[in-house]
Parts: structure tokens; sequence; C-alpha cells
């Protein structure tokens, strides 16, 4: 009789030993997270040497590997959660039920135990800035206002040196985009050299729609180190956009710096499709930033600088982003907005709008 309970009783102690190790791994990541000089030694010598192994491995296949996986693991989970409910109305058994319920968790916190280990680590190593030794600092309306006019002009000056259609709109090639981003950080890694690796091409998401519906426009797998982008949003910020997804490649964690980044590779690279889309993002965010404060210097700058084509794209940003907010858009952000300052981003999901210090300190 002993024997038979030890037999029946083993796999909730197996499930419960897969369950304690994660656990102890994410319990170890927040005991040690506050040590910066030992979390940079994580994340630049293991993390990112293996994110950039990864990337290069999964780099042949023309899709998402991190998309694919992930979209097999929640089917995974939804089937094994119904077939657990399944089972227990069938044969009644509460404790086979139980296991499943702990293979499940199991699952999920080897899933998060991963995530810390190979990204959250980034976000308590030096940032960006640190490496680089770019500071920011205070600045008057009227340099913002200058900055974002000097950025205005260039976008106006670039816009008519993109593919357009008879109607004006932006019609650059999306695969196009793909193959010319991997030489756009050349320049810049030359001034900031904590950017230097070997670029990897990013990848188009299949689910692009459904991360529009979310709100996104691309995301990084730190598991296959690949750097995917939502190619159903507005063409003319696509290659900004990959610029930007492709600085997680070289652990730009913060998303305030990743946007920085992204838009100072496009506007310091050679290619004026890159160069244009770069300009245009960070005036968006120039001009978010500048309308609040002085509308009536923001409706100068438009009315001054703002070409049909650049109206176009504006427009076409606009107009594309509005027809698509959603509560599920709105619940989203706020699971994200839960992640970042989980993380200690304070701002949350505002930290994308904080790269504006960063632009005004760099191109001023």
């Amino acid at each position: 009789m002993e024997d038979r309970n030890l037999r029946r009783f083993s796999p909730l102690w197996r499930w419960g030993g897969a369950i304690v190790l994660p656990l102890g791994l994410i319990c170890l990541f927040e005991l040690l997270s506050s040590n910066q000089e030992l979390m940079s030694a994580w994340v630049f010598g293991i993390m990112t040497p293996l994110e950039q192994l990864l990337g290069r491995l999964t780099a042949p296949v023309p899709f998402s590997v991190g998309e694919v996986l992930l979209f097999l693991f929640l089917v995974f989970c939804l089937v094994w959660l119904i077939r657990a409910v399944v089972l227990l109305v069938r044969q009644r058994a509460p404790l086979s039920f139980f296991r499943r319920l702990c293979a499940l968790a199991a699952a999920l916190l080897w899933i998060w135990a991963g995530v810390n280990w190979l990204w959250n680590a980034a976000h308590y190593a030096p940032t960006f800035s640190q490496r680089a030794g770019l500071e920011t600092q205070g600045y008057s309306v009227e340099t913002l206002a200058r900055v974002t006019e000097c950025f205005a002009r260039n976008a106006a000056r670039l816009s008519t040196q993109v593919t357009r259609d008879e109607e004006g709109h932006f019609t650059e090639d999306v695969s196009l985009c793909f193959d010319r981003a991997v030489g756009i950080y050349e320049n810049l890694t030359s001034e900031f050299p904590c950017l230097d690796m070997k670029s990897v091409e990013a990848k188009p998401l299949l689910c692009s729609k459904l991360q529009s519906s979310l709100g996104f426009t691309g995301i990084y797998s730190p598991i296959t180190g690949e750097a995917n982008v939502n190619i159903d949003a507005p063409r003319c910020l696509l290659p900004a956009t990959i610029a930007h997804e492709m600085s997680h490649q070289r652990m730009v964690a913060l998303e305030d710096e990743a946007n920085f980044v992204g838009i100072a590779a496009c506007i310091t690279s050679d290619d004026p499709l890159f160069q244009y889309s770069g300009y245009l993002m960070g005036l968006i965010h120039l001009c978010n930033a500048l309308y609040p404060v002085a509308p009536d210097t923001w409706y100068e700058i438009a009315g001054t600088h703002f070409t049909p084509e650049l109206s176009t794209d504006w427009d076409d940003n606009n107009a594309y982003w509005a027809q698509r907010s959603s509560p599920m858009e709105e619940k989203a952000a706020e699971v994200y907005d839960s992640f970042l300052k989980g993380n200690d981003q304070e701002l949350g999901i505002r930290s994308y709008g904080a790269c504006v210090d960063l632009l005004v300190a760099y191109f001023s």
C-alpha cells in the first residue's frame, strides 16, 4: 500500500521540482538585478553573444521563428487546458487535473525565467546613453522648435526622393526596405562603438494586422535573436521601425533609447530611403512634444516646411492608427506599460516620447 501511494504521488513531486527550478531562477534574477555590474557582465559577456548567435542561426529562415514558436506555445497551452478540463469531467480525477495544471504552470514559469535572463536583464545593465556617454539636460522651447524645424526641413527635402504612386502615397517595396536595412548602422557604429555588431536582417511579422490591433509596430524575440516588424503599418515609417527593432539586437533595451538609436541610424546612413523615414519618425516625436507647449510654432513649421508628399505621409499615418484604435489596443498598452515599469522604465509606455530629449541633445 505504501509503495502504491508513493507511485501515485511521485508525479506530483516531479512537477513540483519542475516548478521550483524556474521559480528559483526568477527569484535569483530579482535578487541580483539591482547589481548593475553583475548584470552588465551577464548581458554583454553571455547574453549578447548568445542572442547574436541565435539571430545568425535563424536568419536563413524566411519567416519569424520566434513568432511561430509563440503561436505554437499558445495553441499548446489552450489545447492542454481544454483537454485537462475534459478529462476532469469524464474521469472525475482531480489529482490528474492538478498534475496537468502543474505542468502548464511549470511551462509558463520556464518562459518567464527565460524572458528575465534573456531580455529583462538588459534593463538593469548600463543603458545606451551611459555606454555612449550621451547626456541629456534641460532645454528651452526655442531649442525644441529649432530641432523640430530642422527635422521638418530635411524630411520635406527627402520626401520627393522616395517612390510614390500617382496620388503621392509612399510605395517603396517592403522587401527592399528589409534588404537595405542591413548596412544602415555602419556610420552610427563608428561614432558609438557600443552598437558595433554584425547586422542580422529583420523579418516581417506574419500576424502584422494583429500587431496593429494591439498598437505595436514590431517586437524583438530574445529567444531567437530576431528583430520582427509589423508590415501592415504605414510603409513610410517601415524603414525607421526596422532600425528601431534592430537596435534591440544591439542590446538597446530602453524604448526611448531604441527610438533614438533607430532614428539616428537612419539619418546618419547613406540611404535616402532610410534618411527620410528616420527624419519623419523623429519629426513625429518632436511635434508631439512641441505642439502642447507651442502650438502656434508647430503650425508655423508645418505651414512653412511640409511639402504635399510629406503631408500625405503624415495624414496616412494618422488615419491608419485612428482607424485601429480599440479597447483591445488600450488594454495591450496598459499591459505593456506595466511591463516597462516593472523593468524600471518609470515613464512606462510614455518612454517612447522621452527620446525627444536624446534627439534634442544630439541634433541641436
